[in-house]
C-alpha cells in the first residue's frame, strides 16, 4: 500500500461516506444533479463504469435499474459496504482497484464511465493524466466519461472564510491563491482551466461543465430550513441554472461532462 493509500483508507475508516449525499438538503443536491445529467445521455442497454465508486450510492441506483455495472473502488471499507448492498438480481462486478490503473478492462468497454471522485484524490499531473487516460481508453466511442471535480474557490471559502483558517491557508497558496495538491489534507482541487487544458489533450469533446452543488454549501443553514415544496423550486432554480459560468466558482462540487470521438 502506498503512502497515499495509507492516507485515504485512514481517512474514509473514520468518514461516513454512505450519508454524505443524503445527509441533508444541501448535500442532496449533488446527487440529484449528477444523476439528472447522468440519464440525460443514458440509454437502455449501456454498460457502466463507476471508478471510485465509494459505497455505492450511484453503483446500486443503476443496478437497482438493471444496468450492467463495474464498480472500482480504492478503500476496501468502502466496497465492503457496497458489496454488502448487492443482492442476487444485480447486474454488478464491484472489485478494489485504483483510478490510475484500468487494466482489467478492454480498450471501448463502456457506455458510460463515472470519474465521480478519484480526481478528489490525485496529487500530481501524471496520475491526474493516467487516470483521465484510462477512462477515456475503456469508454466507447461516442461514450460519455463524467469527471468531478473540486475547485480550488471551495477552499478558499469553506476552509479559509467559514472555517476562519484564512491565515493558515495564505501560508500555502501561491501569490494568485492556487492551492496547493497535498496529500495529508486529503483533498485535491482544480482551477476549471487547469482540468480542461489536460481533457483538452485527448480524443474528447467537451458537453457540459456543471455545478452539482451550486450555492448550496455556502448557504447550507437556509437551504436545509427549506420545506419540501420551497427545496422542490430551489432545486427548479439550480438545475435551470447549474450549466452558468458565474455560478461555477461557488460550488464545492464540479462536474465536467465529455464524449469520446
Amino acid at each position: 500500500m502506498t503512502e497515499v493509500e495509507k492516507i485515504l483508507n485512514e481517512y474514509y475508516n473514520s468518514y461516513n461516506e454512505d450519508e454524505r449525499l443524503i445527509k441533508d438538503k444541501a448535500h442532496q443536491l449533488e446527487y440529484i444533479t449528477t444523476t439528472k445529467y447522468i440519464e440525460k445521455y443514458l440509454k437502455k442497454g449501456d454498460r457502466i463504469l463507476e471508478v471510485g465508486a465509494g459505497t455505492g450510492r450511484y453503483s446500486i441506483n443503476y443496478a437497482e435499474k438493471g444496468y450492467q455495472i463495474d464498480s472500482v473502488e480504492l478503500v476496501k471499507r468502502n466496497l465492503d459496504i457496497l458489496k454488502s448492498k448487492i443482492t442476487k438480481d444485480m447486474n454488478i462486478n464491484a472489485i478494489q482497484g485504483n483510478c490510475i490503473d484500468l487494466s482489467m478492462y478492454n480498450d471501448n468497454t463502456f457506455d458510460i464511465t463515472l470519474i465521480l471522485g478519484p480526481l478528489y484524490h490525485l496529487y500530481n499531473d501524471n496520475d491526474i493524466k493516467q487516470a483521465i487516460s484510462e477512462a477515456v481508453r475503456v469508454t466507447k466511442k461516442g461514450g460519455k466519461i463524467f469527471f468531478a471535480f473540486l475547485p480550488d474557490d471551495a477552499v478558499v471559502i469553506s476552509y479559509g472564510i467559514r472555517g476562519k483558517h484564512i491565515k493558515d491557508l495564505k501560508k500555502i497558496v501561491d501569490n494568485n491563491w492556487k492551492v496547493p495538491k497535498i496529500p495529508k489534507e486529503i483533498f485535491a482541487t482544480y482551477r476549471i482551466e487547469e482540468l480542461q487544458d489536460i481533457i483538452n489533450k485527448f480524443d474528447v469533446k467537451e458537453l457540459a461543465l456543471v455545478t452539482t452543488d451550486g450555492i448550496a454549501p455556502n448557504i447550507a443553514i437556509y437551504v436545509n430550513e427549506l420545506d419540501e415544496e420551497e427545496f422542490k423550486l430551489f432545486v427548479e432554480y439550480h438545475l435551470k441554472n447549474c450549466n452558468r459560468r458565474e455560478l461555477l466558482g461557488f460550488s464545492s462540487h464540479l462536474l465536467e461532462i465529455v464524449e469520446k470521438v
